[in-house]
């Protein structure tokens, strides 16, 4: 028999680095999860990509147990840690604060595919350029 779902939260995390903090701790608490094995099972998980921002959807169960679901980093990560910046543009359409190649955003692309709601590579690459112009980011090629 399935376990009845009480709850499914959305959080995002640096990989390896997850603690009862807020916004984790009280997100968590609040639907009676376990956050020392909540922390416990996510850095273990994910440590082997310390830093990096990693989306997680935690399925709470009626009994108190619960599932994770890892997600690929968000695209405008991908995107700053491949054209080497802190952040992006403050004023998006005037500022240019980097560039990035066809092959980088190919590349971002393919990693988040199964995230994105795209048919193809192709289309993938244009949602991927499409986040990297609102950033102030251009886009070779």
């Amino acid at each position: 028999m399935a376990k009845e779902i009480k709850a499914t939260l959305k959080l995002q995390c640096p990989g390896g680095q997850a603690t009862p903090a807020p916004p984790v701790g009280p997100a968590l608490g609040a639907h009676g999860v376990p956050i020392g094995d909540f922390v416990k099972q996510f850095n273990d998980a994910t440590g082997d990509r310390m830093g990096v921002l990693i989306p997680v959807i935690v399925t709470v169960y009626a009994d108190r147990s619960f599932a994770l679901e890892f997600k690929e980093p968000p695209a405008s990560f991908l995107i700053k840690k491949a054209a080497g910046l802190e952040k992006g543009a403050g004023e998006v359409g005037t500022e240019v604060v980097g560039q990035l190649t066809s092959a980088q955003v190919r590349d971002i692309a393919e990693a988040k595919q199964a995230d994105l709601n795209a048919a193809s590579v192709e289309a993938a690459m244009r949602i991927i350029e499409g986040t990297a112009r609102s950033m102030g980011v251009e886009v070779e090629g």
